[in-house]
């Protein structure tokens, strides 16, 4: 405006079009662009990466403009009402329509009793013919004037006819000089605001005070003396709540409590230029100093409390830079969320979104939800029903409605370990306590292959904790039995074949084996292996340079399951050297401890079960819990598989079962 920062206005009706008013009214047209790497058209101005600005039209007609309202109806479309520095109101256009009905309101103008500047305007939203101006101070004059804009000409003798003069050269324009209400008498109005609530309530900043007129009394008037009375703006969302400023200080006010402002906001270093409510977003109010690009945001949030008690409100602030240059103006889009058009002193203009901040939330069914503005978003992606059987939260949730640790014995059901996870009973102790316990006691037995003569003895060892600990592993019962067949028996009901054959191998039990692979065969259900490796056992023969050896050793490393793999390793291994089977990764870890006990001597037994605990606790497999007991290593591993899967459910499920017995 003349001799000042320009402004903006968003056209009430028409929310692809704004105007910029400073010495003269630029009309725009805002429209999104299809392709943020075309070329720009001839006069358009890009306003961000998706949308750009045309000129309209341009009037220059009314000079010493000092503010500017829109007319809040759909017609006429373009009719704007000016404030000028000598205190008239012209009625103005931009683009109108001459065959409109309301084309003889363009030019009107609306003219005081003296000249002073017009501070401010401010249309009735209810009777849209209503028109309030707000003025500055002249000795015992009144400040604010509602002027009626279908009121006919009306000559007052009060004002020099030297004084009367038209904006436009149509002879048909009009002068008004009696306004329909007169108010604020020997004061000075800086800003106004009507009422939503009623069409006869106006709110105006005073000199020192601001106050609520009411028209159907004019002469009482309701007002608190306060220093913010610039700026006064209603919330759209709540016509009680009221927000002014002075200097960098703005008040919040609550029109039913209008005594003293409910919330005064953070002082800001430098004067404040505007405020102005969001109309999309409620309790979201924008505020601009001087000379700065930032713009501060503050979202009030009311938090309910008992009757009786005050509360202020809560709110959160933040700040925007829509640009990097100073911005003289700002103005809310009235119908697109949180959006705005930021204009600088140079007139450069800028489209900018605030986003809101977004608050996540885990459903307890691990579904990712989010909350932006006023939609609601699900987190989705391919493949998710895989994605969620690899989520510990959602497999505990799935356990937990399976009863799990519940009514079923198995307490380890990683998927990398569910091949393999134990079913057998804890001992607090573990097996590496018990072990350590047998030193010196274990006897070396020389045990022939059973369904073969052409063998030698193979040694074993033997003692009362070493069956002890094959009970621990499952590989016998309680007592002095020593019979595999029941174990061999379950694990063929299983489907466990080649499990099943190597156990009978490991008990030097060729025939069973070579059976237990052949019935495998026959089912269709197991390695497609089987057959091969059954026909390559009945050939075993123990010579060291003999061809079978050579041919199975080969056969070994062709092999995929970890079983199949270990019966040829420990048939080609030569006595106490079964590292080949021992740190068979894939073999389960109580198959192999089972094995160290039968094949290993003191000290070797000892060292293999000292470093397979350790290898446990490092990796947090559960499946050591046989070595460890509920011991402090059996914390340490527990521990360490929590911090490596997050499954607290199946560390709590261990932890309860410190059983001290063996089934």
């Amino acid at each position: 405006m003349s001799g000042s920062k320009p402004d903006i206005l968003w056209a009430p009706h028409h929310v692809d079009r704004f105007v910029v008013c400073d010495s003269e009214l630029i009309l725009y047209h805002i429209e999104s662009r299809a392709n943020s790497n075309s070329e720009l058209k001839a006069g358009s101005l890009r306003l961000s990466e998706e949308t750009t600005a045309t000129l309209l039209a341009i009037n220059s007609d009314t000079p010493y403009m000092k503010c500017v309202a829109w007319y809040p109806k759909y017609d006429p479309e373009c009719l704007l009402a000016v404030g000028q520095a000598n205190g008239r109101v012209v009625l103005t256009s931009l683009g109108q329509d001459h065959k409109s009905k309301c084309r003889h309101l363009i030019g009107k103008e609306f003219v005081p009793r003296h000249a002073r500047q017009c501070n401010t305007l401010a249309w009735n939203p209810l009777d849209s013919n209503w028109l309030a101006a707000g003025l500055d101070k002249h000795r015992a004059d009144i400040c604010i004037m509602i002027w009626d804009i279908s009121s006919k000409y009306t000559p007052d003798t009060t004002v020099p006819i030297e004084k009367v003069r038209l904006s436009t050269s149509d002879e048909s324009s009009l002068v008004v000089t009696k306004p329909l209400y007169e108010l604020g008498q020997n004061d000075a109005c800086l800003s106004l605001s009507w009422l939503p609530r009623d069409q006869k309530l106006l709110l105006a900043g005073m000199h020192r005070n601001l106050a609520i007129f009411d028209l159907r009394n004019s002469n009482q008037k309701m007002f608190v003396n306060t220093k913010a009375v610039q700026g006064v703006t209603v919330d759209p969302h709540f016509h009680d709540r009221v927000a002014s400023f002075f200097e960098g200080q703005v008040a919040i006010w609550d029109l039913r409590k209008f005594e003293k402002p409910v919330l005064t906001l953070t002082e800001q270093p430098k004067p404040l230029s505007k405020v102005a409510w969001c109309p999309t977003r409620t309790g979201l109010l924008a505020t601009l100093t001087r000379d700065s690009n930032i713009i501060r945001l503050y979202d009030m949030q009311h938090t309910p409390t008992p009757i009786g008690e005050e509360t202020e409100p809560t709110i959160i602030e933040r700040s925007v830079q829509p640009c990097d240059n100073y911005i003289a103006s700002f103005a809310w889009h009235p119908t697109s969320q949180n959006r705005m058009v930021v204009v600088t002193p140079n007139r450069t203009m800028s489209d900018f979104t605030v986003f809101e901040r977004i608050s996540l939330a885990w459903s307890p069914t691990t579904s990712l939800m989010w909350a932006c503005s006023r939609q609601l978003y699900e987190c989705t992606e391919e493949g998710k029903d895989r994605s969620l059987d690899r989520d510990i939260a959602t497999k505990m949730r799935l356990r937990a409605l399976s009863r799990y640790g519940l009514d079923t014995e198995q307490y380890a059901e990683d998927i990398d370990q569910k091949a393999t996870s134990n079913k057998g009973s804890l001992v607090y102790a573990g097996i590496k306590a018990i072990v350590k316990s047998s030193l010196g006691t274990a006897e070396n037995v020389r045990c022939s292959w059973s369904g073969s003569d052409r063998q030698a003895d193979a040694v074993r060892f033997f003692s009362e904790e070493r069956s002890l600990a094959l009970q621990l592993c499952g590989w016998r019962k309680k007592g002095s039995d020593t019979d595999i067949g029941p174990l061999l028996t379950s694990l063929e009901q299983e489907g466990e074949w080649e499990r099943a054959a190597a156990i009978a191998l490991f008990n030097l039990d060729i025939r069973r084996a070579i059976q237990i692979l052949n019935k495998g065969a026959s089912t269709g259900k197991g390695d497609l292996n089987l057959n091969v490796v059954a026909m390559a056992l009945s050939g075993y023969t123990d010579e060291k340079n003999s061809l079978w050896r050579e041919m199975c050793s080969s056969l070994r490393n062709q092999l995929s399951n970890p079983y199949l793999a270990v019966m040829f390793a420990f048939l080609t291994s030569d006595p106490g050297c079964y590292d080949t089977v021992l740190f068979e990764c894939a073999m389960a870890v109580r198959d192999r401890v089972a094995f160290a006990c039968l094949f290993l001597n003191d000290a070797q037994l000892i060292k293999y079960i000292d470093k397979l605990t350790q290898d446990m606790k490092d990796v947090g497999n559960l499946e050591g819990i046989v070595l460890t007991g509920l011991t402090k290593d059996g914390v340490d591993l527990i521990e360490s598989y929590v911090d490596r899967t997050g499954d607290v459910q199946t560390a709590s499920y261990c932890m309860l079962q410190p059983k001290t017995s063996i089934k």
